[in-house]
């Protein structure tokens, strides 16, 4: 096992990610609005031609920087098992929305090193809004420090949260932890893309957000600028999340054990 890497490495990997992540969304951003070649996953999950032409770039500016690291993203791209870090990479979180030409979508990329998520960068390219994390050394939108909010009560709380794929058929949905949360916090918002509602908890926007059945891509920067912003991160239970089978609760801290206590 190696040792975590130099600051120098730290700062060479997020420079790459901040960049990548720009790149990205700009091409996204250049087609958004316009008519989409859709194709269907699911009942209602779909993928676009740009999640993969984003997905295309992304990729092969990483593999120009970074040969020797595994890489996996939402669109299929997988390679895995030579390097202790891997590349996390949402190449469009918020598809739907950025199919109908809802302004609410991302780009997200993570760097991990022995499973551990070391770097973060979430690009909204609509806002030009860049959050980006670094273990142990912050989280940032656009360049100035970003901190959780200051809200300690569950009834004073703006939410967040998005509903699975398989709503339509499976009785593990959402819907029964959201009409209590509904009836507990001040307000709940569906906004239809994960690693933004992560990163809006750690700029204080929302004071907490959960979700069931997401993906590593969906949650791996996000939860990293959340905790680097002061926040909390966890599973259902308050334990490590598992990377693998996300479910995620992320808030200010605060109001962490009421969420929990909603959930169980």
């Amino acid at each position: 096992m190696n040792k975590m890497p130099s600051k120098k490495e730290f700062c060479s990997f997020l420079k790459v990610a901040k960049q990548i992540a720009v790149e990205a969304g700009d091409l996204l951003q250049s087609r958004f609005g316009r008519k989409q070649k859709i194709r269907h996953k699911g009942t209602i999950d779909i993928v676009t031609e740009m999640d993969l032409r984003s997905q295309a770039l992304i990729l092969r500016r990483l593999r120009d920087e970074f040969p020797e690291h595994d890489m996996v993203s939402e669109e299929g791209a997988l390679t895995a098992g030579r390097s202790e870090f891997r590349w996390i990479i949402d190449p469009l979180d918020g598809t739907t929305n950025y199919a109908h030409g809802f302004p609410v979508y991302c780009v997200s990329i993570a760097l991990a090193f022995q499973d551990a998520v070391i770097i973060g960068a979430v690009y909204c390219p609509t806002r030009q809004e860049l959050f980006t994390g670094k273990l142990g050394g912050g989280a940032f939108l656009n360049g100035r420090k970003i901190r959780v909010s200051s809200v300690d009560c569950l009834d004073r709380a703006l939410l967040a949260t998005g509903f699975p794929y398989d709503i339509r058929t499976s009785p593990d949905n959402n819907l029964a932890h959201f009409e209590r949360f509904a009836r507990r916090a001040q307000a709940v918002r569906r906004a239809g893309a994960a690693a933004l509602d992560l990163c809006y908890v750690g700029a204080g926007r929302f004071d907490g957000f959960w979700e069931i059945k997401l993906k590593c891509w969906d949650v791996a920067a996000g939860m990293l600028i959340v905790t680097e912003a002061g926040g909390v991160a966890t599973n259902f239970s308050g334990g490590p999340i598992d990377l693998a089978h996300p479910r995620v609760l992320a808030s200010n801290g605060h109001i962490h054990k009421e969420m929990i206590k909603i959930l169980r």
